[in-house]
């Protein structure tokens, strides 16, 4: 497996509390907020998991950690096929989500998106519920890899065929209405690929909450471009500091999980 640097940083924005949850999980655990990890015994493999909460101040934040802490728990305990052991520990999260719900009904209605990406020697796997990005960045580059669970898409398609303006889709207050998450209730809509992404030296993955759209992605891939040299806290840090200078008086929590592929380990 390739050498990985990564590194997290989150903004409130506007808000008055934070929502969004990230961690790291390694076969090799780095230090918390940053690090490197080369492979140990078989299987090496990285875990990078975000989530954006919902369901007020309390509920969101909770959702949140109950969905990153479960899903770790859920990946790490278990071995097999990297892809089935992230559908699987998506499935643990959903249902420990449900039993707090259960528990306290006072919760009713909290969940909470998420994306997570596992890197292997083979590449990187990934799943994905709600509307949170999973970007590669390569040689200069770009891409969403995964799906958007929101209803931004359908508003799009009905500009392009001329149904709505542009303008009109843009601002529709429906755009972030999520047509898929993680509340315990049965799963609408999952994004997995069907095999690994091959990965090369120099390519990164960003995993962010939906706060990070305040960027388009001209300004994500000039962003990442510029600070990529640097590593992987450069960039993350870049990423927000971008998004908080915008100054947004609605600007919601943004988060960003940045993983740096290196040459392969010595």
């Amino acid at each position: 497996m390739p050498v990985l640097d990564h590194a997290w940083r989150s903004t409130r924005g506007a808000r008055e509390y934070q929502e969004d949850m990230a961690a790291v999980w390694a076969s090799e655990a780095p230090a918390e907020g940053s690090g490197s990890v080369a492979p140990g015994p078989e299987p090496a493999c990285l875990l990078a998991v975000l989530a954006d909460g919902m369901g007020g101040h309390a509920g969101g934040a909770l959702a949140s950690r109950i969905v990153c802490d479960s899903f770790i728990a859920a990946f790490a305990g278990h071995g097999g096929p990297v892809a089935d052991r992230l559908r699987d520990a998506l499935d643990s999260a959903n249902a420990a989500v449900a039993d707090r719900v259960d528990a306290d009904p006072v919760l009713s209605g909290m969940g909470s998106t998420l994306v997570a990406a596992a890197v292997a020697s083979d590449g990187v796997v990934w799943v994905s519920v709600g509307d949170s990005p999973f970007y590669l960045y390569r040689r200069g580059e770009v891409a969403q890899l995964n799906q958007d669970h929101s209803l931004a898409p359908e508003l799009d398609r009905l500009a392009d065929l001329g149904r709505i303006t542009h303008e009109e889709a843009r601002r529709d207050p429906r755009r972030h209405m999520l047509r898929s998450a993680v509340t315990g209730e049965e799963l609408d809509l999952v994004d997995q690929p069907i095999k690994p992404l091959r990965l090369e030296p120099d390519d990164y993955l960003i995993l962010a909450s939906d706060g990070l759209q305040t960027l388009d992605t001209t300004e994500i891939e000039r962003l990442v471009s510029a600070y990529a040299p640097d590593g992987a806290a450069a960039v993350a840090s870049a990423l927000i500091r971008a998004v908080e200078a915008v100054r947004d008086p609605h600007q919601d929590n943004a988060t960003v999980i940045a993983v740096r592929v290196g040459g392969p380990a010595a």
